[in-house]
């Protein structure tokens, strides 16, 4: 998900401060996804420049000097867009992992089925992580937290199950690897 987006549908529910936008942001993402101020803030500033979010109350300040930014409906109408348009696989960052061993595959010297035990010893001790978490959230948690724990959870699985198959095709004799 990107800041921007997410700034934008936190702030469809009503006028925000920063920090405000910032807390909503971590607890919808089961604070699996931790903002910077500086990073909600920048944000912010971007999201006004491009006429998607203005300052509420004309602009002005409270007696703390905060400012509660609003959804203009330019901002509403991108973050309609934005959910109705599918994620596409391209536009997900670079998976390092994945990056990592097809490097380690190509590197003369590097024991590549270390590098894989580090990495599913990694991914399973994350996994019980967030199975503890996920046990720990209580009856009231938001539905968003409980997606986003059993997201996580589901990409530690599928990367334990990749994982898995890396390991079995490098075993193979090098005449049956392509």
């Amino acid at each position: 998900m990107s800041v921007r987006h997410g700034l934008l549908a936190l702030l469809s529910r009503g006028p925000r401060y920063g920090y405000q936008l910032r807390a909503e942001f971590e607890a919808s993402t089961a604070t699996t996804w931790p903002l910077n101020i500086g990073q909600v803030y920048t944000t912010l500033s971007r999201l006004e420049r491009d006429g998607l979010v203005a300052r509420d109350d004309q602009g002005g300040q409270d007696e703390q000097g905060r400012v509660r930014y609003a959804i203009t409906a330019e901002g509403r109408d991108e973050l309609g867009r934005w959910f109705a348009k599918p994620v596409a696989r391209a536009d997900r960052p670079r998976d390092e992992l994945v990056i990592k061993l097809a490097m380690a595959v190509t590197t003369p010297g590097v024991d590549v089925a270390a590098v894989i035990r580090a990495q599913r010893s990694a991914t399973m001790r994350g996994l019980q992580e967030l199975t503890r978490a996920k046990r720990s959230l209580d009856a009231s948690a938001e539905a968003a937290q409980r997606l986003v724990v059993d997201s996580t959870i589901f990409h530690a699985e599928a990367e334990q199950r990749w994982l898995d198959h890396c390991e079995a095709v490098l075993a193979r004799p090098s005449e049956e690897n392509p």
